[in-house]
């Protein structure tokens, strides 16, 4: 189970360095940029496809989405200057939470 979550916790970071370099392509008019976006999200999802022979979908996209949400956000504000209010910061904290319960009491993370 292990490969499983690291697979998926690189598949993550390759998606928060393809959205971020997202941002900076400026609506894929830089180059660079752009095919930092390709090539990272393409790294990502056959990395989520490695995720998928250990995982369900369903826990697998959970955990994706949330902790991408999370690291996304964090890079938005120390890169970009992007700031969140509370109650963001409320939501996305109720999203790492509803991560751990999965993982921590989810009979369904593990098959």
């Amino acid at each position: 189970m292990p490969k499983a979550y690291l697979f998926l916790m690189i598949a993550v970071v390759f998606e928060t360095i393809g959205t971020t370099a997202l941002q900076a392509s400026n609506q894929f008019s830089k180059l660079v940029p752009s095919l930092i976006v390709v090539v990272s999200y393409a790294a990502a999802f056959y990395l989520m496809a490695l995720t998928l022979r250990y995982l369900p979908v369903g826990i697998t996209y959970a955990i994706w989405s949330g902790m991408g949400i999370v690291l996304i956000a964090f890079i938005g504000f120390v890169v970009f200057g992007q700031k969140l209010d509370w109650p963001a910061i409320l939501g996305m904290g109720l999203i790492v939470l509803g991560i751990l319960v999965i993982n921590l009491f989810s009979k369904t993370a593990m098959h």
